[in-house]
Order: structure tokens, then C-alpha cells, then sequence
């Protein structure tokens, strides 16, 4: 098991695991699988301030977890959302939390003092998991998503590192 930065030769993988979530109306609110092409750019806006990571188990890619700036100013450069994603078989392993752990460590490191997370607000598994590191709810912004007719919302929750 191995938690190392994410290369270029990881998106198929990374684009893959984000795919899987898709159907679920849970994770993300695209409502179409992907291709690598389209999150090429995405890919490559990641630097050594804000990377990606991915975690393997067996030499295969399971999980990733990446750092995206907040709003863009100078003010919020020490702010920053956290996205992880965990392949289905490799879920309920304790891995969200390994992960969760993982990235806080990593931030200090980055200069990181606020991490956000934008999760579904019917997605209690992840709820739970932020609440369980002491994340706190900052926010809610009210039916802001609408995927096959039906409106969702989105729980904003954040923490100082």
C-alpha cells in the first residue's frame, strides 16, 4: 500500500474511480461519465502547492485525493476544498479515513490552514467521515443542484489546520 504523488500516467486511473461515483448522485454533480482528454487541464492546474495524490493497493490505483485553490485571491491562498475519491471495492477498508489523516499531514507541509470540503448533503457516509475530524458544518447553500429533476444540496464544511 503506497500513498504517492500523482503522475500524468495516473489519470486514466484517477478519471476512472471519479467515473464510478457518478451514477450514484452522491459525490460529484456531473451528471455524464468524463473522458481523460476532458480532465486533462484539470490534471494539469495541480502543482506542488495544490497535487494530487493517489493510493495504491497491489500496484493499482484505489483512491485519490487532491487540494484545489479556494476563490482564486490572494487572501484565501491558504484556504483550499479537498476532494478524495475511493474506487467501490475498495471502500468501507477504513481507507476515507487513512486518506483524511493523510491529507491533513500533508497540508501543514503544503502551508495549508484551512481545508474545505463540498459534499452532498444527503452523502451522510462522508458527513459523518469529515465530522468524525472535527470538521464543521460552515455553510449550506440550499437545492443548488439539480440532477435528473430532482434538486440537491450542497453541506459546506471546513476546518482549521
Amino acid at each position: 500500500m503506497t500513498t504517492r504523488l500523482a503522475t500524468s500516467n495516473d489519470l486514466p486511473a484517477i478519471v476512472a474511480i471519479y467515473n464510478e461515483t457518478i451514477a450514484s448522485r452522491m459525490v460529484t454533480a456531473d451528471t455524464e461519465e468524463v473522458t481523460v482528454a476532458q480532465r486533462q487541464s484539470w490534471f494539469d492546474s495541480h502543482t506542488q502547492l495544490r497535487p494530487i495524490y493517489v493510493y495504491e493497493q497491489d500496484e493499482k490505483v484505489v483512491a485519490w485525493l487532491s487540494y484545489k485553490s479556494f476563490y482564486g485571491r490572494p487572501a484565501y491562498d491558504g484556504t483550499v476544498e479537498i476532494s478524495i475519491y475511493i474506487t467501490g471495492r475498495a471502500q468501507g477498508q477504513g481507507l476515507g479515513k487513512y486518506l483524511l489523516e493523510f491529507a491533513q499531514t500533508q497540508a501543514k507541509q503544503l502551508n495549508i490552514k484551512v481545508l474545505l470540503a463540498f459534499i452532498f448533503s444527503h452523502n451522510i457516509p462522508s458527513i459523518k467521515l469529515f465530522a468524525a475530524f472535527e470538521y464543521q458544518q460552515w455553510g449550506e447553500l440550499p437545492n443548488v443542484a439539480i440532477m435528473d429533476g430532482n434538486h440537491y444540496s450542497l453541506t459546506i464544511l471546513g476546518k482549521h489546520i
